[in-house]
Parts: C-alpha cells; structure tokens; sequence
C-alpha cells in the first residue's frame, strides 16, 4: 500500500457511474474535510444522541450516549492519526509537502470515529444480538426462511441476516441509505470509505479462531459487495485493512474501555476504590509500568481537589475516575503510536493481522479497564432489565414489519399493508428501486427494509412505536 493511493479523494457517485461531486466557488475545503461535514450533519449522526453507548433510556444527561462516545472516538483518532502522521512525515514517508497527506489523514481518522457506530441498532449491542436471534428462530421455525435458490451467493445472502453486524450496516447507511439526492448516501471518498471498513470479509466468511482481528465479523453485506470492490481498487488496499482502520480502533478500544467506567460510577453500579483495587493488583503483573504511572498520576492531580474543595463520597469517586481516564486514555495514545510505529512495514504490506492497543504497553492498561467494565457495568441491575425490554421490543416490532413488507402494498387496506407504510418512506424507495434492478432476490430485499427501519430506530423512537402499535 502507498499513501497517495490511501488518499483517495475519488467518490463512490462517480466511480459507480453517476454524477461527479459539485463545489460551491472557492470553498476551501479538502475533500476529507468535506467527508466530515456531510457525515455530522447528517441525520443517522443526530439520531446517536438518544442511542445508548452503556445505559438504554438513560435519563442523566451526564451519562454518554452512543453520540458523545462518537465524538470522543472521533477526537481521540485524530489525536492518534496526528502523531503518527507526523512521525511518517518527518521520515519523508508522506512525500514533498507532507502537509496536505497529513491534514487527511486526521480528516479521515476523525470522520471515521465519528461514523463508527452509525450502524447500530437501538439499544446498543444488545439490540443487534436482538436482530440475530430474530433471523435465527425464524430459521428454525422454516428452514426456507434464509433459503435462497438458484443463487450462487447463497450463503452470504443467508449469513447477511443470520451475523448481522452493525459494522457492516454502518457502510451500508454511508454507501447507500442517507439519501441526499440519489442512491449513494453520504457519497463519501475512497479514503474515508476504505478505512470506515473495520472488518474486511463477508458474512459467510468470517475468521472463527481469531486470528485475523479484521475478519473476526463480517465487514460488508453482498448488497454492498460491489462498492467494496471499487474502494479497495482505487485505494489499492486489496482485501486488507487500511492503516488509518487500526488509529479509530484503538481509539474506540481507549475511550469505551475508561469512560464506560467513569458513567459506571456516576450511575453508582462502580466505585473507585474497586477499580483501583483492580489496577493495583493488575500493577503488579504490568511490566510496562504504565498502569502504576496512571494511577500516580491520576492520584496526583486529584489531591489538590481533594484537600482544597472537601471532595468525598459520590463526588470524590467521580473526580478520581475522570483523572484516571484523563491519564489512561494519554499514555494508550502514546503507546498505540509506539506499536504503529513498530509494525508500520507489515501494516502496510497488508501483513498486520493484530490489533494495535494489543500489541502496545498499554495492553494490560485496557484489558484490567474492559474486565472492570463487563463485570460491574455491561452486567449491573439496570442495564439487563433495559437490554431484555429492548431485545423484546425490537423482536415484535421485527414480526410486524415483516409481516408489513412481506405481503403489504402501499396502495391496500389490510392490516399488512397499513404496517408497509408506516415504515420509512426513504428506506421503502431504496428497496423498491433494489427489488426492480433484480441484482438480488425480492426476499432479501425485503429482509433489508426491515433491518434498515429498525436500526434507524432510536431507543426512545423504538419504544414509543412499539406501545404505539401494540398498546403496551
């Protein structure tokens, strides 16, 4: 892989056969900056702030929503693409005149972080484990349920649905589904668009032992198999991750890693004196030393506050988890770099199969973080209880609708054809148009209105539908 290649500011639209992108006169804009301006004024990104990133339904409005983890990822990877740009620039690797690879890079890092979690469904992860099960016992109630015949893309058809995957819906829902004034979404660039693909196979290909981090869940949909091809061409990175890929992964790892705890003591599921009993005894066994240096330092600069503002109980706990993730989310930063730079030859051979965060000192620093995270928030009381309303929620609206868009038209007056059409009118053109071209058979289509609706849902949204319909 080269960087000018990487770079590409050619857009889907074009590349697929349609219109080029117009500008308006002397907008001074690159193009990637162009890419984060259409993606945080668009309408999938307004719906992430009543998404949940931890805690569904969430009426505290200090708690993150799936939103603010966004633009923390985003700021967080422009951070990481910053530095590591300009370690490649000052090694001549950028070229003559660096400045404009290195402006685009962070352009991209940042837009990526921002849209990493567009494709998730209403209540979190949960709700796409929701989405799979409701395939799954559809599956086994009629085994033709999945079945496509006289396809020889058969099995992916059937595994789009049955390892449904919020990932691959985020390319989807930039590619095709943010209708603007055509089929094209966003009509982002090659660059942006190659390195939003965190994962790289389709469905029915997915790497089961691990190995490969880029093929541990399918990366795109066969709806989106054709778009793929061409991001990968022009951006020459074969069916391989594209570098700046690996600065937002680590940037998602670093940030939901410390400030899920932070939300967990302010909901009160999680006490400092917890997490710093772990990080001590994870200390122990760190020889990296960096856990021992977070907390010196997190410790350090609460104090102050400590003695001068009579910080104790709810609040002091509060102050010591911020500090910490303050110094923990700084020193993974550095140390992502650090692993970047020392895989930088295999990751631009298409070699690197690791993550970076893994592969840095911060490794030890972020699994202690997440083991705090499943054990006392992912797993508290309350967020169960919401997650098992969530998964009941989006089953039943899943039968209605398809039961609405298997057999409804707009035009009728059954029961069925009034659930057609209060589905999304932009979501029901796009698989009307998909169902006419014939590129893919009329069921998947169809299959895909429903998953479409429903991960456009915001939890408040999904909630109030589903009592709507059901008069719970």
């Amino acid at each position: 892989m080269d960087w000018q290649r990487l770079l590409s500011e050619k857009r889907i639209r074009k590349l697929l056969g349609g219109a080029d992108s117009t500008r308006v006169k002397d907008d001074r804009r690159t193009e990637f900056d162009r890419d984060y301006d259409r993606s945080i004024f668009s309408t999938p990104v307004k719906r992430l702030q009543d998404k949940a990133q931890v805690f569904p339904l969430e009426p505290d409005d200090s708690i993150r929503t799936r939103l603010t983890h966004s633009l923390e990822v985003s700021s967080v990877a422009r951070g990481i693409a910053s530095t590591a740009g300009k370690w490649m620039a000052e090694r001549g690797i950028l070229g003559d005149g660096p400045e404009r690879s290195l402006r685009a890079i962070e352009a991209i890092a940042s837009t990526c972080g921002l849209i990493h979690d567009l494709g998730n469904a209403p209540f979190g992860h949960s709700g796409e484990q929701a989405i799979k099960t409701w395939f799954a016992e559809k599956a086994r109630q009629d085994e033709t349920f999945l079945s496509f015949p006289e396809r020889a893309d058969a099995e992916q058809l059937r595994n789009d649905f049955l390892r449904f995957e919020g990932n691959a819906q985020t390319l989807r829902l930039v590619s095709k589904l943010q209708i603007l004034a055509d089929e094209f979404g966003l009509n982002l660039t090659c660059g942006t668009m190659s390195a939003a693909c965190k994962y790289l196979s389709p469905s029915h290909k997915v790497d089961g032992d691990g190995s490969d981090q880029g093929r541990t869940k399918p990366g795109y949909f066969a709806s989106e198999a054709e778009v793929i091809r061409v991001v990968r061409e022009q951006t020459g990175t074969g069916d391989a991750r594209n570098p700046i890929t690996f600065f937002v992964e680590a940037a998602d790892d670093a940030v939901y890693a410390t400030v899920d705890l932070e939300d967990g003591v302010r909901k009160g599921v999680l006490h400092w004196k917890t997490i710093e009993k772990r990080l001590l005894e994870a200390a122990e066994e760190d020889d990296s030393g960096l856990i021992a240096a977070c907390l010196t330092a997190s410790n350090k600069q609460v104090s102050r506050g400590v003695e001068h503002m009579s910080l104790s109980g709810r609040a002091e706990d509060e102050a010591r988890t911020q500090a910490f993730r303050v110094a923990a989310i700084g020193n993974t930063v550095t140390a992502v770099v650090q692993a970047f730079k020392d895989h930088y030859e295999e990751i631009m051979a298409g070699q690197y199969t690791s993550e970076l965060v893994g592969d840095s000192r911060a490794k030890k620093l972020i699994k202690v973080c997440k083991g705090l995270g499943i054990e006392f928030v992912y797993r508290s009381d309350e967020t169960l209880r919401l997650e098992i309303q969530g998964r009941h929620v989006i089953h039943s609206l899943m039968d209605l609708f398809w039961e609405g868009v298997h057999t409804g038209r707009m035009d009728g007056f059954s029961f069925p054809d009034k659930i057609y059409a209060l589905s999304s009118k932009n979501y029901r053109t796009i698989c009307e148009r998909a169902i006419c071209k014939g590129m893919f058979p009329e069921k998947y289509c169809k299959l895909q209105l429903v998953t479409d609706y429903i991960c456009g849902m915001t939890d408040t949204f999904a909630c109030k539908l589903h009592r709507r319909l059901t008069n719970g």
